[in-house]
């Protein structure tokens, strides 16, 4: 079915805008694309030369008159039309729990832009997850459609292993740490986050690019130390592979989380993160973070960053740790990349509002995960930042 978009309200595509002014230390900020642009502002003396005066008879020029509907049939449409919209606008309403004003005493078209306007600004309000709302209008019919969409903010969504593994070899943290694999096997098997040295994820390319940089390099003891870390974030992200692969973690989770015992602050903040990662665990068991990827769409210019989106698996990932001179090369590298980018893939729903069956899902997981992955990766920060002191 091709739509023909007649009416737009709510955020306005992704387009440039300005970046950001540093990355994070828990999860990195990615540089935000650029919208502002420069006007030349008018002359206000050059104005005041060409300025007639207020009497002048093609004044006129500068009224706007209202449409008019001339013809029978144009009256009939736009009857029928008024008609659908009402029809698509109770049964979003309805879904949404909200209630539209009434608009019916004013004139076609205007009622329903004074609708469309009012149901956007009460969903703002209310719907965490609200983007925008379209009327469409096909051959047969006309009817709204609503986007929902997360807002990743423009975070690098990276949770580091290095932290998990010094814990595990930690007599006091032992349990704690066999709780989190647990966390992290669900984030890697079920909700299905990329892993940094699987061959096909982005970071696994981030990372072999930089080897590959140094390995070029003159020998130097800098350079030793950047092959160091790079060693480092390989064999200790591939022991820790080996216990998320074992899915052992996962029929063990509640039984872990059910024995567990907080010693301190650190072990509960680790327990509340695991009860809630083991609740989509079990309300969600099949769901990734990519069941609501936008579609890819055909794009005459896919050789043009311009005109290219930032992937989900470019800023969600395992990566090694979130500190030293490879994570900040490696997320000044993305940084300058994504900066390039014209806009971001976002988990994203779209709803028809017509006579066809309505979709029912939400973004409830997606916003859900995203505070898990927030919260787990920032822990494991704040761990090794403590250990290190």
């Amino acid at each position: 079915m091709n739509y023909a978009e007649t009416y737009h309200i709510g955020n306005n595509p992704h387009t440039r805008t300005e970046q950001a002014k540093a990355v994070a230390p828990t999860v990195g900020r990615v540089r935000k694309l650029v919208t502002k642009t420069k006007g030349h502002k008018p002359s206000a003396e050059r104005q005041a030369e060409i300025r007639t005066n207020s009497n002048a008879t093609n004044g006129i020029l500068k009224c706007m008159f209202l449409p008019k509907l001339t013809t029978a049939h144009s009256v009939q449409a736009c009857q029928k039309t008024e008609r659908d919209f009402y029809k698509s606008l109770s049964k979003l309403a309805e879904h949404y729990s909200v209630e539209p004003m009434t608009t019916q005493a004013y004139n076609f078209p205007y009622n329903i832009v004074l609708d469309m306007w009012d149901i956007d600004t009460k969903l703002k309000r209310t719907h965490r997850n609200w983007d925008g709302l379209h009327l469409l209008q096909d051959s047969k019919k006309t009817f709204l459609k609503s986007e929902e969409r997360y807002d990743t903010g423009t975070t690098l969504y990276y949770i580091p292993i290095v932290p998990l593994f010094k814990m595990l070899k930690d007599p006091k943290r032992k349990k704690t740490a066999q709780l989190l694999i647990s966390v992290c096997s669900y984030l890697y098997h079920i909700a299905d986050i990329p892993y940094y040295r699987q061959e096909d994820s982005y970071l696994y390319w981030i990372y072999e690019m930089h080897k590959d940089w140094i390995e070029d390099d003159y020998e130097t003891e800098e350079s030793e130390m950047q092959k160091s870390e790079l060693r480092k974030a390989e064999q200790i992200g591939d022991k820790i592979e080996q216990k998320l692969f074992n899915r052992i973690n996962l029929k063990v989770f509640e039984q872990r989380l059910n024995t567990f015992k907080s010693n301190n602050t650190f072990d509960h903040e680790c327990w509340k993160i695991s009860c809630n990662a083991f609740a989509l665990y079990t309300e969600y068991p099949n769901a990734s973070v990519f069941g609501n990827a936008p579609f890819p769409e055909q794009n005459p210019y896919e050789d043009d960053y311009e005109n290219q989106t930032i992937g989900i698996e470019k800023y969600i990932s395992f990566c090694a740790e979130t500190k030293g001179w490879l994570y900040n090369s490696v997320t000044d590298c993305i940084n300058n990349e994504f900066n390039e980018y014209g806009k971001m893939d976002e988990p994203t729903i779209c709803k028809i509002f017509d006579e066809n069956e309505l979709n029912q899902s939400s973004l409830d997981f997606e916003n859900r995960l995203f505070d898990v992955l927030n919260d787990l990766s920032g822990l494991l920060y704040d761990y090794e930042r403590q250990e290190n002191k």
